[in-house]
């Protein structure tokens, strides 16, 4: 007999409601970008509409709206932090606003984790948006994406154990 209570293997785990907010929030900096939307605006159409919901056949994963809305909303708030440090970490030539919408939301999310999250450990901060960069390329992506990230993390002295 166990104290603990059984998990139902059909429930959600914390940490994929955390992956699901994470590309949540890619596919939301990539509205803003793109669609020159307002953080406000996007915060109150992903909530009410795409958080965990079906919309013209896709399927939204349930996802930790709470930490969504800190990535969306860090991104803005530190974005002039931001671009900075996934700029130094990209090859010369290429600053954040010469890379791909989508690549860029990832890279701007991500580098938000790192560098203001100190209580997500790197590794699963870079792994998570490594496997975003993965549903969204079929190319190299993802291996910048692991090498902006790794480098990103060093320069900021993140713990990467």
């Amino acid at each position: 007999m166990t104290d603990h209570p059984k998990r139902d293997p059909g429930a959600a785990r914390p940490a994929n409601q955390r992956g699901a907010a994470r590309l949540a929030a890619v596919q939301a900096l990539y509205q803003m970008d793109i669609g020159r939307a307002t953080l406000e605006d996007t915060l109150a159409q992903f909530g009410s509409f795409h958080l965990g919901r079906e919309i013209e056949g896709e399927q939204y994963l349930p996802a930790d709206a709470d930490f969504f809305r800190q990535i969306v909303t860090g991104v803005t708030k530190h974005q002039i932090e931001i671009d900075p440090s996934v700029d130094k970490a990209l090859a010369e030539g290429w600053p954040i606003g010469r890379v791909d919408a989508t690549l860029r939301a990832i890279l701007r999310a991500a580098a938000f984790e790192l560098l203001r999250r100190k209580d997500i450990p790197a590794r699963v901060v870079i792994n998570e948006y490594v496997d975003i960069a993965r549903a969204f390329y079929e190319d190299d992506a993802s291996g910048l994406v692991n090498a902006a990230l790794d480098s990103i993390a060093r320069s900021a002295g993140v713990d990467m154990n």
